[in-house]
């Protein structure tokens, strides 16, 4: 675990571009403020600097103005500043976080050829990264495992199970070609002091790729966040090309562990957009499937629990799974007999890992600032830096080669002409500098520009050795091999938009071959849960006790349903609650009725006949249930203790009783004890309504007539 950091920035830190709150206005007064009086309320009259003649109550012992109480106003920006700009987020120029760079760097400086001992390189880098060596050495195996910058030796992990590295005394690591051809030049680096003031690091390395995009970034700061994801090495090589021949472009995230993608709201990387990602499965057989490429984002172990864990809740139905992964991803999945293959594998989409969604926001630093730009204007802006490193390089290029032809042609004139002859009988060193300047006069307008004092003290320290061995027919033939690259070099400074493009075909012409595109992009429709999760549920009730839940075989099944259902249940109470179906879940004592709540709604008809506990009285009512939110409880009855006697659910209003037969309690006094009631002429009403009066006695019994066998 990396160990926690201090707040603290350091003194080179560059400010962030961010608007503090501004601070209270304070000027130097005038003359030096009366000294705070006390006050008779236990409070001190302050003196406020910058506001002359007005005094603000402090507390005593508040520190007030003191001088640390100031810090505490910008430090949290300067934390924020800090993550931001030095832990987080990518630089723009080279693609890289501080902890990248200083890795790589660091391996720069040591690359022999050989493998180094990645405790080594660790060791090594914390000369410039002082945050301790978890995070570097972290920082490493993530390079090294996408294989682009870092090439390994020894187990790095595996990016598709998800297993970690090995100790890094057992691991080794070097640069790869590809990163010493676009990564470093330290002529066209720009140096700055390393923490500690004892070493040089780069600012940002002179990089002629779009790093951030070839191997995407990912990292939470203070109040944002970044997230590039990766790209196809050969598509960014096109794009670059596309690009600086004035042709419009897209690109698309290339994911190492392959699988399918749908880019359609991918918004170019930008905040707000959104891909969807599948992992492959194939039907190997009637009763096995295999995966065989993974979302990016997840490993075969977090998959595989997601599969087990739809598969205890029922979502989905399997027999066992079998992880045969190695370099390659294969994921068998057993089915039980009956299964219908195709509707498993869209159930695997819904309720698993094999389908996931990312969401990409593109932010880099540029010019000590955070920035949200989408990916093909951080390639834009990549590749026009590119374009300006290989100007330098070609300026720097000529810079040496006409430094190099005047040195030649100098000398040859110096051996040719034999003026080191001249210096024989010079005693001092003024007049042998002066006999070399004066045998150079004739030969002046020869060279392209001036000799100058360090020319000619270079030339007295020419040996006698490579005097006596000087052949002119090769001085020539080299220096014609230099104006013919000063002759080249000028042309690709005259046409740097070609050169550069040139330079991209050849960088992909080396680095390319075989780097084929692992993600394919198609449409992905949205399949819905309701529809292919299956019934194989069974619901069961506990009426007395008021509690339903699934595979309960030792109390009363209901029907089968599926893990998404609802349940709806009416208690005796005249209460009624709607919740989802569960191991177990209390609904409300003497459940009545007990359903599968319809995901169109219920459309059932309900005839209820209740004693009111208020009045005495009972009421009967007809209605349909209507809307209901999950989990509440809802009284169909208007006064608490009320009781339902009678109930009756219909599919249809013609289904619904027409008439019933009631026995009164014999203890109420009542004369009359039986009697018909007519429920045709109650109205089909909301839940809510009270209804109509049945009789004013309590109620024994009720039975419903059926009028056609009358």
């Amino acid at each position: 675990m990396a160990k926690k950091q201090s707040a603290k920035k350091p003194a080179d830190q560059p400010e962030l571009a961010f608007d503090a709150a501004p601070e209270a206005d304070t000027p130097a007064p005038a003359e030096s403020p009366a000294p705070a009086a006390p006050d008779p309320a236990g409070e001190e009259q302050a003196v406020v600097p910058g506001r002359a003649g007005k005094t603000a109550k402090r507390a005593a012992g508040d520190p007030g103005d003191a001088p640390l109480a100031q810090h505490y106003r910008t430090w949290f920006l300067e934390y924020a500043s800090y993550v931001i700009l030095d832990r987080a987020v990518p630089h723009l120029d080279d693609g890289l976080k501080p902890v990248q760079r200083r890795v790589l760097h660091t391996l720069w400086e040591m690359d022999d050829g050989r493998f180094h001992k990645v405790a080594n390189v660790v060791g090594a880098t914390m000369r410039f990264h002082p945050h301790g060596d978890a995070s570097i050495g972290a920082a490493l195996v993530a390079i090294a495992q996408r294989g682009w910058l870092i090439e390994p030796q020894g187990n790095f992990g595996n990016l598709l199970t998800g297993d970690d590295a090995a100790a890094p005394r057992y691991i080794e690591a070097r640069l790869t070609p590809f990163a010493r051809e676009v990564l470093f030049n330290p002529k066209t680096t720009e140096w700055q002091l390393s923490y500690d003031g004892r070493a040089k690091e780069p600012v940002t390395l002179p990089a002629k790729f779009p790093i951030t995009l070839l191997e995407g970034a990912e990292g939470i700061a203070v109040g944002l966040a970044t997230k590039i994801l990766p790209h196809n090495f050969n598509d960014l090589c096109r794009a670059a090309i596309n690009h600086l021949q004035g042709k419009t472009f897209r690109i698309f995230p290339d994911f190492p562990t392959g699988g399918i993608a749908d880019f359609s709201e991918y918004n170019d990387g930008e905040r707000g957009g959104k891909v969807k990602l599948r992992a492959k499965i194939e039907t190997r057989s009637k009763y096995l499937l295999a995966i065989t490429e993974i979302p990016y984002g997840t490993n075969t172990v977090s998959l595989i629990d997601s599969i087990l864990a739809a598969n205890t809740k029922g979502k989905i139905k399997i027999r066992h799974v079998d992880d045969n992964t190695a370099d390659k991803v294969e994921i068998l999945v057993h089915l039980p007999q009956g299964s219908d293959p195709d509707k498993v594998i869209q159930q695997l989409y819904v309720f698993t890992n094999c389908q996931l969604a990312i969401s990409p926001a593109a932010c880099v630093i540029e010019h000590d600032k955070p920035l949200f730009l989408g990916v093909r204007e951080i390639l834009r802006r990549s590749v026009d830096r590119t374009v300006q490193l290989l100007k330098l390089e070609l300026e720097i290029r000529l810079g040496e080669l006409e430094q190099q032809w005047h040195w030649d042609s100098l000398e040859r004139i110096f051996i040719e002409e034999r003026i080191y002859r001249r210096i024989e009988k010079s005693k001092t060193w003024e007049s042998v500098l002066a006999e070399i300047r004066e045998g150079l006069q004739p030969f002046l307008k020869q060279l392209r520009r001036e000799v100058t004092e360090d020319d000619i003290v270079r030339l007295t320290e020419i040996r006698i050795k490579r005097i006596s061995a000087y052949n002119r027919f090769q001085a020539d033939e080299q220096i014609k091999k230099i104006e013919t690259e000063i002759e080249e070099v000028k042309h690709n400074l005259k046409h740097l938009v070609p050169y550069a493009i040139a330079w991209f075909e050849r960088l992909q012409e080396k680095f390319g071959k075989g780097v084929k595109r692992r993600t394919t992009y198609d449409e992905i429709e949205q399949i819905s849960a309701a529809e292919v999760v299956s019934a194989n549920q069974r619901l069961y009730v506990n009426r007395d006790e008021g509690f339903i839940g699934l595979n309960w075989r030792q109390h009363e099944f209901v029907t089968e349903c599926t893990i998404l259902d609802s349940v709806l249940c009416l208690m005796a109470d005249g209460s009624l609650k709607v919740s989802k179906v569960g191991d177990k879940v209390f609904m409300g004592r003497d459940i009545l009725h007990v359903t599968v709540w319809p995901k169109d709604g219920d459309t059932s008809f309900y005839t209820l006949i209740y004693q009111d506990k208020a009045t005495g009285k009972a009421f009967a009512k007809k209605f349909q249930i209507g809307g209901l939110s999950r989990d509440k409880l809802y009284p169909l009855l208007k006064s608490e203790g009320s009781k339902v006697v009678y109930l009756d659910v219909a599919a249809t209003e013609k289904a619904m009783p027409q008439a019933v037969h009631i026995g009164i309690d014999g203890r109420s006094g009542a004369r009359v004890r039986e009697l018909d009631f007519d429920l045709s002429k109650v109205p089909v009403s909301s839940r809510s309504a009270k209804g109509i009066t049945v009789t004013k006695w309590p109620i024994k019994s009720v039975k419903r007539i059926d009028l056609a066998l009358k």
